[in-house]
């Protein structure tokens, strides 16, 4: 798969944008007002098998329905467009794709839906639901091609049977079966795509490999695809649109790719054919691509089952009840190398060996057992990818992808100094005036990006361009740096407010759209001749003057925000204002917001739960009347998505990012409700599976467009949706400490925001996880936003699990008769939150060397960092979170601001919290 290929596809959705760069759930009313198509309808015949009521094409044996037994107006796969992508060209669930070559011979490709031809029925035996050849189907392919559905004891099955009835072995290099699920939201209102379409995601594990499809609602019941014996999930593969896919590729679907339809994929059994031809330049595939040989009268049978999960909850539960492996990594799959993670695995055939690839990346020793769990220590040593191969008894592989750190305090210091150093920008004589700026990085070309066609790339404003400062600001909030706190200072106070910002007059605090822009008249020499700037996305002055866009104000708010926690908590370390300044700056951002930006203020936007933490902390200071009047705006946009059934509207027609904050007001203003269907909405898009890329990666497909440097349809991996997710996660797991699978997907997009940052401190947008790259996007760009949601929930949580025992999620854990003691390792060490007793301690300054407790008491004790100089004492709050949990205090320090104020010194203090 060619860059060129995917970037035509991402040209066409950049030109169906509106002029603003805006897409609204305007443009959906107005698809859905169009006349349709008449489709003369297609026959099919119906069956029911176990949990399912499915119905198959009369013509071609594809699946045209698979529904739950007890929900016959709900349909897992395309049905309703049926008629529309009957024709040739339209994959379907029942299609085959095959690469193929004899000895000395090149590959050759065979597709089932290019051409179709009639299907010759076979005789159905015990258990058969349909047989047919599809050879005739196949394009001249050079074996005999059979498939069949069955129904194994109440299970529906998908088989292919490959019969080489040549004279000569040939080699199958390339075999995918087309997952065809209705994850397409084009023409659908929020509600109706909340309703009815499905997502899909991928545990690429080979022999122990699935995929999970739920429904945008996250209600249950989920689809589970699971491989018979022979059938690894060795690769994923998109399918591309036929009309920008290369000339002479066959495996594509005429459908259309782009925001609203994610596209579908292959599940892909044999890959060394793509690995030698489109994958050649990509970086190491996810497994080894492998193939298989076929001699003279050899044949192969591959195929899936489709199980029932009762929810998204219970899909472990369901895939050991189907005697399917089982990995459960604790904390996740991103391990930092002071970190000591686990791995438990249950499955039916006993462990032969466990391998780390490359060789010594990992190393995974075995710990005994737990309730039927097989329970490893894993620890990473080599930096980056790496992948366990779990051999069993039958000679199944399992695989488990990991993703190995520096020590997280490490990582933060890199991204600071990255950012300040090698994206610090202050060129004096830059027309645009953007001095001192912390600009978008290209990390390929080893440069800032001065000037790019999508201009607030370069801009400082929008995702993409405000992505770099607002995560050098953000790495300050808990490992604040004098040196560049003070570049940090110069940026907001010269640049920001001024030029970014409006300073004064009646948009005072309204935020522009960009400081860049492309106007030849004035600047007839400065932009690169050889790049187009004709599109949309090259704004005029006018355009990046624009201040209606309330989706830059988070950015903003957050520089500003972060400089008051600093100047109020840490001495002597901001400067050039003082607290007051900076937090009365983040009020009038809020308000401006309100006011020059109504329209994109109803929906939630991303890092706009930071407006919670400025609303507290304005009550916190005393300043009632300031209070009083966010209160009110922001209780006015809450009332709003109260009456929503699906409140998470955006400028998209999905989207991934508004969650986050419509949580944070429906938990402020009480609603629960609303914030339950919110946390539910989300765990439908983040899942939790054995693979550091996927697990806890909040959807998003189309933001490579808008902030990469290859714009490409195609599923990001750790974009910031990840990490903006894992906050109302996190919330909603210390109200309720019982919902396990919380904290696994939280802690999973959390970290999975870390693997953005390189041995460098260089931190990119989200990875390729189109298996033709493999690899990090070379642009900054919106990273910013997701190392935010890093920021604001890096913490330690210590668990009891029911299952697995004592464990940490971002610490070491060790247990002493009745003392269980944690050495936090997150990236900040402000917070804890010790599960047992529902209790949850944050800092705002000071730092937590390790903490220690009583089972039998409940007294907590915490052991902090000596003082330094911008930290002379530690500034702790208490919370319960848990109802009808007691309530913790400490008499050391005074009572201040709400939390306690605790002298440090040059040695460590240790601080006890009793429950009351």
């Amino acid at each position: 798969m060619s860059n060129s290929r995917l970037l035509s596809a991402a040209a066409l959705v950049l030109a169906s944008v509106t002029a603003t760069g805006l897409v609204t759930s305007a443009i959906a009313a107005q698809e859905q007002a169009k006349p349709k198509p008449v489709y003369k309808p297609i026959a099919t015949q119906p069956f029911s098998v176990g949990a399912f009521r499915i119905a198959l094409r009369s013509d071609t044996g594809t699946l045209a329905r698979l529904s739950p037994a007890a929900e016959a107006g709900f349909d897992y796969v395309p049905g309703g467009r049926e008629a529309e992508r009957q024709g040739d060209g339209y994959v379907h669930l029942g299609d085959l794709h095959l690469r193929l070559r004899s000895a000395g011979g090149e590959w050759q490709d065979y597709a089932s839906q290019r051409a179709r031809k009639p299907i010759r029925t076979l005789p159905a035996t015990a258990g058969t639901i349909a047989a047919a050849d599809i050879t005739a189907s196949m394009g001249g392919v050079p074996i005999t091609v059979e498939r069949r559905w069955v129904n194994v004891g109440g299970v529906l099955a998908l088989r292919f049977t490959l019969v080489n009835r040549s004279a000569s072995a040939i080699e199958v290099g390339g075999l995918g079966m087309p997952m065809v699920f209705d994850n397409i939201i084009t023409e659908r209102s929020l509600e109706q795509a909340h309703t009815q379409a499905s997502f899909v995601d991928p545990y690429i594990g080979r022999d122990a490999g699935y995929l999970q499809v739920t429904r945008l609602n996250g209600k249950g019941p989920a689809l589970l695809v699971v491989p018979e014996r022979g059938t690894p999930l060795e690769a994923y593969r998109p399918i591309l649109q036929d009309r920008h896919a290369p000339k002479g590729d066959i495996f594509t679907d005429k459908s259309d790719r782009g925001q609203t339809s994610e596209g579908f994929y292959d599940w892909t059994v044999a890959s060394k054919g793509f690995a030698e031809k489109e994958w050649k330049d990509a970086n190491e595939q996810w497994n080894a691509p492998t193939s298989f040989t076929l001699a003279p009268g050899a044949s192969r049978t591959v195929g899936v089952r489709f199980v029932q999960s009762p929810s998204i909850r219970a899909i472990e539960t369901t895939l050991t009840a189907n005697k399917r492996p089982v990995a459960v990594g604790i904390p996740g799959y991103v391990v930092p190398t002071d970190q000591e993670a686990s791995l438990f695995l249950n499955s039916a055939q006993a462990v032969s060996k466990v391998e780390s690839w490359p060789a010594g990346a990992l190393t995974a020793t075995a710990a005994g057992s737990v309730k039927g769990w097989r329970r490893y220590t894993i620890r990473g040593r080599d930096f980056g990818r790496a992948r366990l191969s779990i051999t069993y008894a039958d000679g199944s592989v399992q695989t488990v992808s990991y993703f190995v750190t520096k020590p997280l305090d490490q990582t933060m210091a890199d991204i600071g100094r990255f950012s300040t150093t090698k994206q610090w920008f202050d060129d004096k004589n830059d027309p645009f005036k953007r001095a001192p700026a912390i600009l978008t990085y290209d990390r390929d070309a080893g440069k800032i990006v001065t000037q790019e066609p999508r201009v607030w790339i370069a801009g400082m404003s929008d995702e993409g361009g405000g992505g770099a400062w607002v995560a050098a600001m953000m790495k300050q909030l808990d490992n604040p740096d004098a040196g560049e706190v003070a570049k940090l200072e110069r940026l907001v106070n010269e640049t920001v407010v001024g030029k970014l910002q409006v300073a004064d007059g009646p948009h005072a605090g309204a935020v522009r759209k960009s400081i860049f822009y492309y106007d030849p008249a004035e600047f007839p020499d400065y932009y690169d001749k050889s790049v187009n700037w004709k599109s949309w996305t090259s704004w005029s002055k006018k355009d990046a003057g624009d201040l209606g866009r309330a989706y830059n104000y988070p950015h903003v708010a957050i520089g500003h925000w972060v400089l008051y926690r600093l100047a109020r908590n840490h001495p002597g370390l901001v400067k050039t204002q003082t607290w007051r300044w900076y937090l009365d700056h983040a009020y009038k951002t809020t308000v401006a917001m309100m006011r020059d930006a109504p329209y994109y203020a109803e929906f939630g936007l991303m890092e706009g739960d930071v407006f919670v933490d400025i609303l507290k902390d304005l009550k916190r200071e005393g300043l009632t009347a300031e209070a009083a009047e966010m209160e009110r705006l922001m209780k006015g946009r809450a009332d709003h998505w109260k009456t929503l059934q699906y409140p998470f509207g955006s400028e998209m027609p999905w989207d991934s990012t508004g969650q986050a904050e419509v949580y944070a007001w429906m938990r402020y203003f009480g609603y629960q409700p609303q914030a339950d269907v919110t946390r539910e909405v989300i765990l439908a898009y983040d899942p939790t599976i054995p693979h550091w890329g996927y697990n806890g990666n909040a959807r998003r497909y189309w933001d490579f467009l808008y902030g990469g440097k290859f714009p490409r349809i195609e599923r990001q991996i750790h974009h910031y949706g990840s990490t903006l997710n894992a906050v109302p996660l996190f919330d909603a797991y210390r109200q309720n400490p019982a919902d396990f699978h919380l904290l696994r997907v939280a802690y999973g997009g959390m970290m999975g925001g870390i693997t953005n940052i390189d041995q460098t401190g260089f931190s990119s947008a989200a990875f390729h996880s189109a298996p033709d790259m493999l690899k990090w996007d070379p642009y900054t760009g919106d990273y910013g936003m997701g190392f935010y949601g890093h920021a604001l929930t890096a913490a330690t949580y210590l668990v009891k699990d029911p299952t697995f025992g004592w464990l940490g999620f971002g610490g070491n854990v060790s247990q002493n008769a009745g003392t269980i003691s944690i050495a936090p390792k997150d990236g900040a060490r402000t917070r804890l939150f010790v599960a047992p007793a529902g209790v949850w301690l944050t800092l705002e300054s000071g730092k937590i060397a390790a903490a220690s407790y009583d089972v039998k008491t409940g007294a907590i004790t915490l052991t902090l960092d000596p003082a330094d100089a911008a930290t002379p004492a530690a500034r702790l709050f208490v919370e319960t979170t848990v109802a009808g949990a007691r309530r913790y205090a400490t008499d050391q320090g005074v009572e201040e601001r709400g939390g306690r104020t605790i002298p440090l010194s040059a040695q460590p203090t240790r601080v006890t919290l009793k429950a009351n």
